[in-house]
């Protein structure tokens, strides 16, 4: 049985897998993870969480993967650039295989999605697979030979940080211009906003450019399309994956399999691009799952 916990900003979610090809878990449960009440708080509703677990299943881990809205410091072993920021600076991992007294594995929820989609999803028989997800924030996993890729620091595929644009707005991390901050869900928002004075959900944009009301919700679409394009073409021109998942909610908008792989084509080092831009399959299940993978 493989177990794995998906811990986000709002919920915590678990599923107990029979095995890796089979999508359907013997339970999956979720709750609330309450995280302004502060990190003593979290670890003890991932320990609840488990319990419940325990509970529906009659069984016991024998060891659980955990996908993080941030990374373990390999030096350190303490948790950095999570967006849950009373994580930042915690000994997580050390603090759940004492409360829990299993072998915890601990990943960024991009690595997990992105080896969900390469073991079990849209990418499945692919040698390197990279899975993006854009949504309130930029971030990827790499996935080589069904294997995730962590790096020497615990970044790799972290993307959302490369510098993009000299004009763009000072970001969270500290630099400005980064990938996030010109294809993110609220950055696109911003830009719409900026150009027209106007406050709309990328959704809405989305569906005036659609109907061909609005020719600079037209515009932003293809504003992010070009810019996604310039961002991937790095990765691209790096670690030349076989696919690119798209996952997130501004994963979702279908120009990016257009005008966005248009854009990436010309920006690649090469004379065509080989690389299949994918979908996600799994749905919501991606991080929970590929937690679970974590100790496959």
């Amino acid at each position: 049985m493989l177990w794995g916990i998906d811990l986000g900003g709002t919920k915590i979610e678990g599923a107990v897998l029979r095995s890796q090809t089979d999508h359907q878990p013997l339970c999956r449960i979720r709750h609330g993870t309450e995280a302004h009440r502060g990190y003593a708080h979290i670890v003890d509703r991932i320990v609840l969480l488990v319990r419940k677990m325990e509970e529906a299943t009659g069984l016991k881990p024998d060891a659980i993967g955990i996908g993080t809205p941030g990374t373990v410091d390999p030096p350190t072993g303490l948790m950095k650039n999570c967006n849950t920021t009373c994580l930042n600076g915690q000994p997580l991992l050390g603090d759940l295989r004492a409360a829990l007294g299993v072998p915890i594995e601990i990943a960024n929820d991009a690595n997990c999605f992105a080896l969900a989609e390469s073991l079990m999803g849209a990418a499945i028989g692919c040698e390197v697979v990279f899975g993006t997800i854009m949504g309130t924030g930029v971030g990827g996993g790499l996935v080589v030979n069904g294997r995730m890729i962590r790096g020497a620091q615990g970044i790799a595929g972290e993307w959302g940080h490369n510098f993009l644009d000299p004009e763009g707005p000072p970001c969270y991390c500290g630099k400005h211009g980064c990938v996030e901050n010109a294809i993110s869900g609220p950055a696109t928002e911003a830009w719409y906003a900026r150009m027209t004075g106007l406050k709309l959900t990328l959704k809405e944009i989305h569906r005036r450019h659609r109907e061909g009301s609005d020719p600079m919700a037209t515009a932003t679409v293809r504003r992010l399309c070009e810019k996604f394009g310039e961002a991937i073409s790095v990765v691209l021109n790096i670690v030349d994956p076989q696919a690119v998942v798209l996952g997130g909610g501004v994963g979702n908008i279908d120009e990016l399999l257009t005008w966005g792989v248009e854009s990436a084509r010309r920006h690649v080092f090469n004379n065509r691009l080989d690389t299949r831009f994918l979908k996600p399959s799994l749905g919501d299940s991606a991080g929970v799952f590929g937690a679970a993978m974590l100790v496959a």
